[in-house]
């Protein structure tokens, strides 16, 4: 059952690292490249944007931007949760780590800069600790 209250998602946040590097590509075309495995695709004025592996990037040939590295917020939160991601990101960007969230139907994610991944873990494991007391 998905959480809503912000108290008990903050204390049963449990980030997870994924051990791929992430990147964002733009279709102007809206057109994926055939055998193009995506996290999230989002359509734009400008184009398809997409969330992919670097290595398939690479492997496609495909311009992109934003090595970053995926966290994936473990609790079951509700989609209508208020505050939730208020709550990382404001926790994020007092550290001065930029985040980008994806809001899945079971979880939420965040990209998060490479290099201040492990920064970034740190910081949610904080906001856990805090929450549990």
């Amino acid at each position: 059952m998905s959480e809503r209250d912000l108290i008990k998602l903050c204390a049963a946040l449990s980030p997870v690292m994924a051990d791929s590097v992430y990147v964002y590509c733009s279709f102007p075309d809206f057109v994926l490249p055939k055998g193009l495995p995506t996290i999230c695709t989002i359509r734009e004025r400008e184009g398809l944007t997409a969330v992919v592996e670097r290595e398939d990037a690479e492997r496609l040939s495909l311009p992109y931007m934003f090595d970053s590295r995926l966290i994936t917020l473990s609790v079951h939160s509700s989609l209508d949760a208020v505050g939730f991601m208020a709550v990382i990101s404001r926790k994020l960007a007092d550290a001065d780590i930029p985040c980008n969230v994806i809001a899945g139907y079971f979880h939420d994610h965040i990209l998060v800069p490479i290099a201040r991944a492990e920064d970034a873990m740190a910081s949610l494991r904080e906001i856990v600790a805090l929450s549990n007391g």
